[in-house]
Formats: C-alpha cells, structure tokens, sequence
C-alpha cells in the first residue's frame, strides 16, 4: 500500500459492493410488487369483476337453489364486498321452512348461501291437495297446483288435533330410513282405538298399527320385512303383537287401497 493512499472496503471486498446492490434491487422489486397488487386491488373494487357473478346454494332439500336466492335477495349489480350478508340471511329465515342461513362473499366474484331446513314430516291431503307438516308441527300452506309430495309420508283423513299431534310425535322418533319407507298413513278409528291407523309402505306391504305404539313398533319394521317373501304382499298388523296376514288375490290389496 502506497504511504498516505487509503483504500476503501468496498475496493478490498467487492463482493460486499455486489450484496448491497442486490439488497436494493430486492427492496425495488418489493416495492415495485407491492404498488402493482395495491393497484389491481383498487381497479378490481372498482371494476365489474367483483361483482356477483354466480351465487351458490348448499343444505337445500325442499327448496330450489332459485328460490333460495329469490328469498336472500342478493343481486348481480352490486361487488361481493357490498352485499349485506347479514340482511341476506335473514331475509331467508323470514321463510318460516328455514332452520338457518349463512350467507359468505367468495373471492372473485361469488356469494355462497348455506342453508339448513326444517324436515317436512309429512303432507296432509285435502281435496288432492298438500300441505306440508314441519318437525315443529307447523302446518303450511298447500302446495301449488303440480307440486308433489317428497321425502315424507302422506296423511289421508286426519285433521289438525290430537290424533294428529300424537302421529307427528311418533313420526319425528322413527329414523329417517323408516319415515321414508311410508307412502301414505290413513286415520282409521275404530270403537276401541280412536288412534288407529293404516300405512302403506313403499315396498307393497301394509301396515296396521296405533299412533300410540308407532315409534315402539315400527322401530322393528326393517327386522320384521326381512322374514317375508317380498313377492308376497299383504298385511302387518303391529297393533298388539306383531303378525302378518297375506293377501288372498290382488283384488282383495286393491279392495283395501280404495276403501281408504
């Protein structure tokens, strides 16, 4: 080293030199990165894009998802970040079917509506038409002229009342496998039992019981079809014991269908 020349570290090390430059080419790039995201950001709150573009239902059973979204009404004119979820939801609890409803903005431009319903026990018929029955025992309007019964048994006969009260809490015991296998139930009182009913099932077979032993009895009914020849239809009477009596003749099953 020449006398009196002093020689800097950057000179002596140039890699310390090179470090520093990429440490501040990295920074630029952070830096540049993060005004390019802050950038699309606005012009995406800004723009169409984050407007509603699909809305999702899920949990629905006995509502269509379009009648779902008619009930939030949630709108496609508007960003997913301005939709009132909360106004949405109960929008749809208002519907007196509905258990619960939660209503969720998803990234870009979607609205996902969860719902839980309350079960329809059964259908009460008047005059060909319906009226559905909640697990509550809420009865609701009739259905409209074309809508069919689904997912839970028709009651032919019956009328708001006890006998109706006691049936709907049997009912609501059995498990879903056993309320989805009864087609109709038919209030068929008699002198000794003003809770006597008639079931016909959706594997051909019908049942004789009481309201009063329903959950009690019907609980067996898997185990009970199980011992029968499927091919041999007729009658199960679980009113007392438990026996099963077959149809003579296929008029004798049509006889019993149109006497009820």
């Amino acid at each position: 080293m020449e006398k009196g020349k002093i020689v800097s570290i950057e000179d002596r090390i140039p890699k310390l030199k090179q470090l520093r430059k990429s440490k501040a080419n990295r920074r630029l790039v952070l830096l540049l990165s993060l005004f390019f995201i802050l950038v699309a950001c606005v012009l995406y709150f800004l723009s169409p894009l984050s407007y509603v573009q699909t809305v999702q239902v899920e949990g629905n059973r006995y509502f269509t998802s379009k009648q779902i979204i008619e009930l939030s009404k949630v709108k496609k004119d508007r960003s997913i970040w301005k939709v009132d979820t909360g106004k949405a939801a109960d929008n749809i609890k208002k519907n007196e079917e509905i258990k619960s409803a939660l209503v969720t903005p998803v990234f870009p431009n979607s609205i996902k509506i969860t719902v839980s319903e309350h079960n329809r026990m059964a259908y009460l018929s008047n005059n060909g038409k319906y009226a559905p029955i909640l697990e509550n025992g809420t009865v609701l309007e009739e259905l409209a002229t074309g809508e069919i019964p689904v997912f839970a048994p028709v009651l032919i006969g019956f009328k708001e009342g006890k006998a109706l009260k006691l049936l709907l809490e049997e009912l609501d015991k059995l498990p879903v496998e056993i309320q989805n296998a009864i087609s109709e139930i038919h209030y068929a009182p008699t002198k000794t039992d003003e809770y006597h009913i008639v079931m016909f099932m959706n594997d051909g077979f019908e049942v004789s019981a009481t309201s009063r032993t329903l959950f009690e009895k019907m609980i067996h009914y898997p185990s009970i079809v199980s011992q029968l020849d499927p091919k041999v239809k007729g009658v199960i009477d679980l009113e007392v014991g438990s026996y099963f009596k077959a149809y003579k003749n296929a008029e004798q099953k049509e006889g019993k269908n149109g006497q009820n």
